[in-house]
C-alpha cells in the first residue's frame, strides 16, 4: 500500500494571505483553520504552511527569531493546536515551513555570537577575517543581491549570509548546530505536526576552504540575477550536504508516517541524488522543473521521461507548478493553458503541490517597486523580480475586500477578483475550481492516477499523451498545449475507450474511436 504522501496531493499556503481572521489586514492561523471546510471540499491531502514562527519579517517569515513560537501576527501556539487539531478532524495532515540555513539576526543564538569571538555560540554561525585588504573573505554573492559578507565592526569579522544580512547562516559543519536543529525538529513533531518542508536545504554546507565561486560565462548582465555571474560551486550543492540531511531523516523516522521534503534548485540530474542513498534522505526533493520548462509538449514530454529515467530505484517522484517565489501558472502560460496545467500536474506519476489559488486561476498582480513589500524588489529594483505579485491574498468572494479580510489588505488584490473568485467559480459547473475537484476526484476513484506506472504515447504537434496503469485499469491522457486542434491515435488493442473529462468540463461518458480530437487547448481523460 502506498504511503499517504504518494497517494495524495499537497496544497501550499501563505499564511498571511489566505484568510484574515482578526481585522487586520493580514492573514493568521485562525483564518486558516476557518477555511479548512473548502480545503476538504476541494480534495487535498495535506496542508503545507509557509514560515508562522516570531520573525522581525525582513523576508517576511524567512527570517526566524524563535523555532519553537508563533509569531503574534498569526495567533499563538494555542491557537496553532487548535488549528492541527481541526485539521487533523477534516483528515488533513498539516506541514511545517523549516528554514535550518538561517536565522534572524535577532535570534538569541545569532545576538550571542557576535557578543564576542569566545562566545560559545560563536561558532554557531559562519565568521570569517577580512581579506589582507579588509574587504571580504571571497567573492560569494546574496541570492538577494550583493555580496553574502556582513562586517562586524565589535568584532572585526565578516559573517556569512546566502540571503539579507539581517539572516545569517548557520555554520552546519558544528555537531551542536545540528542538535539544536534536530531538537526544533522534535518539538513540532512531537506536537503531532505531519512532516516539513525544509526551506533551501541545499544550501545548507558551505566551502569549508571558503573558495572564490567561479564565473559563470553565460552570464547576461542586465537580463538576470546579478548572483547569477557566479557559478555556485562553493556555495551550494556540497557532498557533505547529504550527510546532514540522512540525520534530518533519521529524526523524521522516529515518528511514524512522517514527511520530509526539501527545497532544490538543482537540474534533475542533481537533484535525484537528495534521494540519498537506499532512499535514505528526503521522501521528496521537490521537482521544480515545470516552473521554468518552455510550455511546449516536445519539452514537457523530455523533461518528464528525463526525470522519470534517472529517479533512483524506488523514489517517488513530485511535481510543482507554483509557489510563493515564483510568477503563478495562469499568468505564465495564459488562463486557457492553465487548465491544461492543472491537467497535468494532477495526472502525472507523482505526489503534486498545488498553490493557493492556482485552483481559482488567480493571476500575477503587478506591483511597483515603490508599493513592493518583497526586499528582493528593494535590493534588485527594476529588474522584476519581486516576489509579491504571486503572494496576493486568497479571493474567497467578490465582496470589498474579496472576503479576505474586513479591512485593507497587506497586499492589493487582483483587479478582476470580483469576477475570479471561490464563490462565484463554484457555482459554475465548467470552472477552473470545478476543474480542480473532478480531477482530484478521479485521482481519488482510480488507482491509476494516483499510483500507477508511466508510459508516454508517441504525438506530433503541440499534443502531450501518455498511460498511467495499475493492475488491469489503463487511463490516457492527452493535452494540446496549442491553441489549434489536435489529434492522438490511440493504443492498439483498447477495445473500451470511454473519456472521463475533458478539461473544459462539457464532456464526459463518450466512446471513442481509434482516433481521438481535441480542441485547441484541450485535454482529455480517456478510460482504456
Amino acid at each position: 500500500m502506498a504511503n499517504w504522501w504518494q497517494s495524495g496531493i499537497i496544497y501550499q499556503i501563505y499564511p498571511r494571505s489566505f484568510h484574515d481572521a482578526n481585522g487586520d489586514g493580514v492573514g493568521d492561523l485562525d483564518g486558516i483553520r476557518r477555511r479548512l471546510p473548502y480545503l476538504a471540499e476541494l480534495g487535498v491531502d495535506a496542508v503545507w504552511l509557509s514560515p508562522i514562527f516570531p520573525s522581525p519579517m525582513a523576508d517576511f517569515g524567512y527570517d526566524i527569531s524563535d523555532y519553537t513560537g508563533i509569531d503574534p501576527v498569526f495567533g499563538t501556539l494555542e491557537q496553532f493546536d487548535a488549528l492541527l487539531e481541526a485539521a487533523h478532524g477534516h483528515g488533513l495532515k498539516l506541514l511545517l515551513d523549516l528554514v535550518p540555513n538561517h536565522t534572524s539576526d535577532r535570534h538569541p543564538w545569532f545576538i550571542e555570537s557576535r557578543a564576542s569571538r569566545d562566545n560559545p555560540k560563536r561558532d554557531w554561525y559562519i565568521w570569517k577575517d577580512p581579506a589582507p585588504d579588509g574587504g571580504p573573505p571571497n567573492n560569494w554573492l546574496s541570492e538577494f543581491g550583493g555580496g553574502a559578507w556582513e562586517y562586524d565592526a565589535q568584532t572585526k569579522q565578516y559573517y556569512c549570509h546566502t540571503f539579507l544580512a539581517a539572516q545569517p547562516d548557520l555554520n552546519w559543519r558544528n555537531p551542536a548546530v545540528r542538535r539544536a536543529m534536530y531538537d526544533v525538529m522534535r518539538f513540532w513533531l512531537k506536537r503531532g505536526v505531519d512532516g516539513f518542508r525544509v526551506d533551501v536545504i541545499w544550501h545548507l554546507i558551505k566551502d569549508d576552504q571558503f573558495r572564490d565561486n567561479p564565473p559563470d560565462p553565460n552570464y547576461a548582465p542586465g537580463e538576470q540575477k546579478p548572483k547569477r555571474a557566479l557559478i555556485p560551486l562553493y556555495t551550494g550543492d556540497r557532498p557533505e550536504v547529504h550527510e546532514v540531511i540522512t540525520e534530518m531523516r533519521r529524526v523524521i523516522d522516529e515518528f511514524p508516517n512522517r514527511l520530509l521534503i526539501g527545497e532544490i534548485y538543482l537540474p534533475v540530474e542533481r537533484l535525484v541524488a537528495y534521494y540519498g542513498r537506499d532512499l535514505s534522505e528526503l521522501h521528496l526533493p521537490f521537482n521544480f522543473a515545470l516552473l521554468n520548462a518552455l510550455w511546449q509538449a516536445g519539452t514537457i514530454a523530455e523533461l518528464v521521461e528525463e526525470y522519470e529515467r534517472l529517479l533512483p530505484p524506488g523514489g517517488w517522484p513530485n511535481w510543482v507548478l507554483g509557489n510563493h517565489d515564483r510568477p503563478r501558472i495562469a499568468t505564465r502560460v495564459g488562463a486557457a493553458q492553465a487548465r491544461i496545467a492543472a491537467m497535468l500536474l494532477l495526472t502525472l506519476r507523482g505526489t503534486p503541490t498545488i498553490y493557493y489559488g492556482d485552483e481559482i486561476g488567480m493571476e500575477q498582480v503587478a506591483i511597483p517597486d515603490e508599493i513592493a513589500r518583497d526586499p528582493v524588489a528593494h535590493n534588485l529594483p527594476g529588474l522584476g523580480l519581486g516576489r509579491d505579485g504571486c503572494r496576493t491574498p486568497m479571493q474567497w468572494d467578490a465582496g470589498r475586500y474579496a472576503g479576505f479580510s474586513s479591512v485593507e489588505p497587506w497586499l492589493p488584490l487582483e483587479k478582476n477578483y470580483q469576477q475570479r473568485n471561490v464563490a462565484a467559480l463554484q457555482a459554475d459547473a465548467t470552472s477552473i475550481y470545478q476543474l480542480h475537484r473532478r480531477l482530484i476526484a478521479l485521482r481519488r476513484d482510480h488507482p491509476a492516477l494516483q499510483v500507477g506506472s508511466y508510459h508516454p504515447v508517441a504525438t506530433s504537434g503541440d499534443v502531450l499523451a501518455f498511460v498511467r496503469e495499475a493492475g488491469d485499469e489503463r487511463i490516457l491522457v492527452a493535452l494540446n498545449l496549442g491553441s489549434e486542434p489536435g489529434a492522438v491515435d490511440l493504443p492498439a488493442g483498447t477495445a473500451q475507450r470511454r473519456l472521463l473529462l475533458s478539461s473544459f468540463c462539457d464532456r464526459g461518458g463518450e466512446r471513442v474511436g481509434a482516433t481521438i480530437h481535441l480542441r485547441g487547448n484541450e485535454g482529455l481523460i480517456l478510460e482504456l
